[in-house]
């Protein structure tokens, strides 16, 4: 067994459902990611069976029909998935956020409807906090909700880059509400929307208008969503109560942060498998490019970058699980992963040579891929700001 991101003190049933979990990535997932990839297709049958496995419901409580299982063990699960493909990890991903929150956030009635429904894949969530005017911004969201004060609310606003945007059923969505609070971030509530499947208006007063094309990131539908004049009630508040929604999406966003990690941990190793097996195939000056010194330096610097962001992610995963602050922790994890991913990647394409220029080589998709988690869940200028303020109040001059 390779050695790279091996996880210490791990339960049988954890070891069980991670070779479960790879076993599927490499038969069915692998295989198949470059057809769809190139066709921008959602993958349906990968998806069918993800839910056969209970993957939507890893972290969900067995009470609400999920595994009940941790953060840790989710973030090695997206991890294998990741090192597929990318794509599949991020229809997880805002899925799981949302369940998340609901199980943090969600009043007994919204976890009643919601999370069972979750668990099997039924009910599938999307997230949403960026706008076309800011996206790590929060504070200048202009999206709005106003009550008339009998239970009833009107939405209107525009939303952007929502993952899942179209092939979701439920969405939870940040908008500015006044609540008399001296604070904008104690002005903000989090919602949540049922909506049909699709594109168009698939709601009175909700439309998502399109599939937005990217550069990588393929399969997965990322799309706008615009209220106008969107009805809902105050029953459809995450927890009940309006003002809380900002430091709600903070929490869902903090093991965001982790599962963002975990996603480049497992690009950064399909690029080093890649890596590692062309360069002891390919030839030059009359023997395998590994026995070069150049090629074999560069394994050795990605293999070690590969690990750090491993360990890093597992602790910050670990830290959660326990039940203390690791927004520290998952900052740094994400800002290391997420920078390591992007240059093991190059790392790998250079190895590749002209090859990796190449569509027929599965390094040229990675490489279009792994941009995206320098900016998701935060880009690297807002992890270091976290990172540093938190550090300034943990070593504080007294």
């Amino acid at each position: 067994m390779a050695r790279l991101q091996h996880t210490e003190g791990l339960t049988d049933e954890q070891t069980e459902l991670l070779k479960l979990v790879r076993t599927f990535v490499d038969e069915q997932i692998i295989p198949a990611a470059m057809d769809l990839e190139r066709k921008d297709e959602y993958p349906t049958q990968i998806v069918e069976g993800m839910k056969e496995m209970g993957i939507f419901g890893l972290m969900i409580p067995e009470e609400y029909g999920g595994l009940g299982q941790s953060l840790l063990t989710y973030a090695l699960c997206v991890e294998e998935i990741a090192r597929g493909w990318m794509s599949v990890s991020g229809i997880i991903n805002t899925h799981f956020i949302v369940a998340y929150m609901l199980i943090q956030h969600g009043t007994e009635e919204q976890k009643q409807r919601y999370l069972p429904r979750m668990a099997t894949g039924e009910v599938r969530g999307a997230f949403s906090m960026s706008e076309p005017g800011c996206g790590s911004d929060v504070a200048a969201i202009t999206s709005k909700a106003v009550t008339t004060g009998d239970g009833e609310w009107t939405l209107n606003g525009q939303k952007m880059w929502l993952t899942n945007g179209a092939s979701s059923n439920l969405v939870a969505v940040l908008v500015k509400t006044d609540t008399g609070a001296d604070s904008v971030y104690k002005n903000m509530t989090a919602f949540l929307i049922d909506k049909e499947p699709g594109f168009g208006e698939v709601e009175p007063g909700l439309t998502i208008p399109g599939k937005i094309e990217k550069m990588g990131y393929k399969g997965v539908d990322t799309t706008e969503l615009i209220l106008d004049g969107y009805r809902t009630t105050t029953d459809q508040i995450l927890g009940g109560e309006p003002g809380k929604g900002f430091y709600q999406m903070m929490d869902g966003v903090e093991v965001g942060r982790v599962n963002v990690a975990s996603r480049a941990c497992g690009v950064a190793l399909r690029a080093f498998e890649l890596a590692i097996a062309y360069a002891q195939q390919r030839e030059t000056f009359g023997k395998k490019i590994a026995e070069h010194q150049a090629v074999m330096f560069r394994l050795a610097e990605m293999a070690t970058k590969i690990e750090a962001s491993h360990q890093m992610m597992v602790r910050a995963a670990r830290l959660k699980d326990s039940g203390e602050r690791n927004d520290l922790e998952s900052g740094m994890a994400k800002l290391l992963a997420s920078e390591y991913c992007a240059e093991v990647v190059t790392d790998s394409f250079r190895i590749h040579g002209g090859y990796g220029y190449s569509k027929e080589y599965e390094i040229e998709r990675l490489y279009r891929e792994a941009p995206m988690l320098l900016i998701g869940e935060g880009t690297a200028d807002i992890q270091k700001m976290i990172i540093g303020r938190r550090l300034l109040e943990d070593y504080k001059l007294r």
